[in-house]
């Protein structure tokens, strides 16, 4: 399981990222907040100074001027003076950014410049704020910090949250993995308090009841289903066998009940199919019985030849390599009744070829074929094919085949055929 997919990553990762959000957020907020109170302040106060000066020094022309305070210098001088500004005369009105190298020191100095330009004066003041941009990128540095701090300690409050938060969704989810594995029916209820994940519990245990309870009831109906069958076919096929010991019996007489007889061996088939899949549902027993999938074709060929009528439609067997499979001749013969039934079925021309290869049966027809996204559905109980038309059915015959597959480890699978018709696939495992 990936690491962010576990919700008890996705809430330490949403919390680190709220606490890491929110702290860079309010660094980011402090940062601009101090820049631009900074700028406003600074800025608006050179700016007002320098208006005053030049106008106090127009009133006042002998009045000259100095400014007094720590890191502040500036002068307003007049036309006759220009040539003594300590500045590049391309500044004009406003506030500047001046960046100089202390010839000195060499130390690298930042200045605000305020600069009022009339006919008359120039008035300037010139500001040190290489301090403020010093303690500005040390805020800088703290912030980052704080914001790496706080990030740090809401990683951790989030594993231990998690865990506290999270402990009985965990212990119930492991409970439920247990339950898979080792296939005991436990009561999760008892083991959880009263709150959401013990509402939860109570709800999985009486599904899990439910559930069980419908599992039993419909492999006991199975079960006794095909239990009863079984006497009145017995009946039917040993009457048959009276019948067909008649030696007086007109031949046509001797077609029907020989249809008699195979209805009922496929009947019976059928049932002890339905025995094996409501007696053990995973286990596939075959009492060390084998059959010979060539011998189970040819009886199933005979067998379903009634469903092709009087159709122009040729049944081809080819036996490419012997085939021998661990399972009943009933199991093996409903499977492959299924397959071969359908395509006599659905072909009204042509020819249905029957392929006994080294480790599958493929059944290939020439009939109006299957859709693409009809080939997985097919096998789903109750869904009948684009192709089916009108013809009659429940759509249970391929789900049968499925679930015995899936009991006996083989593998089923239907797809388009060349150019037209279907083939269906039976292929069983590797000995």
């Amino acid at each position: 399981m990936r690491f962010r997919s576990r919700l008890r990553s996705r809430i330490i990762l949403s919390f680190l990222a709220f606490g890491v959000g929110l702290t860079t957020l309010f660094a980011m907020t402090t940062l601009v907040m101090r820049e631009w109170l900074e700028e406003e302040l600074i800025e608006g106060t050179l700016q007002r100074e320098v208006d005053k000066a030049v106008e106090i020094n127009r009133e006042n022309p002998n009045l000259g001027a100095g400014i007094p305070f720590t890191g502040i210098q500036g002068d307003i001088v007049g036309r006759n003076r220009f040539a003594q500004i300590p500045f590049d005369r391309r500044f004009d009105t406003g506030v500047h950014d001046i960046t100089e190298r202390d010839p000195a020191t060499g130390e690298v100095r930042h200045y605000k410049l305020a600069v009022r330009r009339d006919e008359d004066f120039w008035g300037f003041l010139q500001y040190d704020i290489t301090e403020q941009r010093r303690t500005r990128s040390v805020l800088a540095a703290a912030l980052l910090a704080a914001v790496a701090g706080f990030g740090l300690l809401s990683l951790v409050v989030a594993y231990w949250l998690s865990r506290r938060v999270l402990r009985p969704v965990t212990e119930l989810a492991a409970r439920v993995e247990r339950f898979q594995r080792d296939g005991r029916l436990d009561r999760l209820a008892p083991h959880f308090a009263e709150d959401e994940v013990g509402q939860l519990a109570a709800a999985l245990d009486e599904y899990a009841d439910r559930l069980t309870e419908l599992v039993r009831r419909d492999r006991e109906f199975n079960f006794d289903v095909s239990h009863e069958l079984r006497t009145p076919l017995a009946v039917i096929r040993g009457a048959t066998e009276l019948l067909l010991a008649q030696p007086d019996l007109p031949e046509k007489a001797r077609d029907r009940i020989r249809r008699i007889d195979r209805a009922a061996r496929q009947s019976a088939e059928l049932t002890e199919a339905l025995l094996l899949l409501s007696r053990s549902e995973r286990q596939g027993p075959s009492d060390g019985e084998s059959s010979d999938v060539a011998q189970v074709v040819e009886q199933v060929v005979e067998a379903q030849r009634t469903n092709l009528g009087q159709r122009p439609v040729a049944v081809r067997i080819e036996r490419d390599a012997p085939l021998t499979v661990a399972a009943p001749p009933a199991v093996l013969s409903v499977a492959l009744a299924n397959l071969i039934g359908n395509a006599f079925r659905y072909t009204q021309e042509g020819e249905v070829r029957i392929r006994i290869l080294g480790d599958r049966v493929e059944v290939a027809d020439t009939g109006p074929g299957i859709a693409a996204e009809d080939a997985s559905q097919l096998f789903e109980r109750g869904y009948r094919g684009q192709a089916a038309g009108g013809t009659k059915g429940a759509g249970l015959g391929l789900a049968i085949v499925r679930r015995l597959c899936d009991l006996y480890g083989w593998q089923v699978s239907l797809a388009p055929g060349v150019g037209r018709g279907a083939v269906a696939t039976l292929r069983f495992p590797s000995p």
